[in-house]
């Protein structure tokens, strides 16, 4: 059976900025604080651990003394750093530049008082950041059956979390448009008496993977993603492996792979998310052709 893992897949430019800032300092000084999980992938931060990262929470942050604390690709809303300011925390932002300048846009619109909205998931960690920048006042959705939510009279500016699938934001975007429409009986967008704006912030890493996935799902007879079981990321290309190949299992070691997967497979095809280490699929491909691909 031929193996192959997909070179489209790995981290991304984001996630290997913030590990390669979390390896200089720990390399310096061993011993480094993430606030929260440094990514969404249990084997690679195991591998951190053993050069002296250590994972912390926000309740843990008073206590901590002469630290330095690593904010992750994710970002943080404001108030955690003001809080860390006031208790001496030396901080190191490795926020993914691309979210940051979501951020920065953010709070343009909020400062001109628009109705933020945002495509996402409201407790994932970019989500809360960004919703930090709105002091709280975001709505934050998943789809258009939770359009109820917002206020149609009011000006408004629809952004996404930098991980979700353009599909579903062109379809909210386009939903909004059709009530605020309905609710001021116009027969146009153009014609619209609201401002309305709709900014495609997601990552145009994890967007530009799509088609790639797919084609490369269905040129194998089977597919083994991997990925953290909390990676937003891997959740929604592990489903667009699987909707082009239904024989796409998910995995987040090695460990899990199982034999009746293989069986009578010539092809094995290895993708991940953009927290899955190039070295994980590497270890996952070398298993299956020591175990399984006789």
């Amino acid at each position: 059976m031929k193996v192959t893992v997909d070179n489209n897949s790995g981290f991304c430019w984001g996630v290997v900025r913030t590990v390669d800032i979390a390896e200089q300092e720990l390399a310096e000084t061993g011993k480094l604080y993430s606030l929260g999980e440094i990514i969404h992938n249990p084997v690679e931060i195991g591998r951190l651990e053993k050069k002296g990262l250590r994972t912390v929470r926000h309740e843990d942050l008073r206590n901590l003394k002469d630290a330095k604390v690593l904010i992750r690709a994710h970002g943080e809303p404001p108030e955690t750093f003001r809080k860390m300011k006031e208790w001496g925390i030396d901080v190191i932002d490795a926020t993914c530049p691309v979210v940051t300048k979501v951020q920065e846009r953010i709070r343009k619109f909020f400062d001109k008082q628009f109705q933020i909205v945002i495509f996402g998931k409201k407790d994932h960690a970019e989500v809360i950041g960004l919703v930090g920048h709105t002091n709280g006042t975001a709505i934050v959705i998943k789809s258009v059956a939770e359009l109820d939510k917002l206020d149609f009279t009011k000006k408004t500016v629809l952004f996404s979390q930098t991980t979700m699938d353009k599909e579903t934001f062109y379809a909210i975007r386009d939903a909004i448009r059709e009530r605020i429409i309905a609710e001021f009986e116009v027969g146009t967008f153009e014609e619209m008496a609201v401002d309305f704006h709709a900014k495609d912030t997601i990552c145009g890493q994890v967007s530009g993977r799509d088609k790639k996935l797919r084609d490369f799902s269905k040129s194998n007879d089977v597919m083994i993603f991997v990925a953290g079981k909390m990676s937003s990321n891997g959740k929604v290309l592990y489903e667009i492996a699987r909707s082009e190949n239904p024989r796409t299992y998910f995995i987040e070691s090695e460990i899990e792979l199982k034999q009746e997967w293989f069986n009578g497979a010539e092809t094995t095809g290895i993708s991940g998310a953009t927290s899955t280490p190039q070295w994980l699929m590497e270890r996952v491909k070398k298993e299956i052709e020591t175990k399984y691909s006789k």
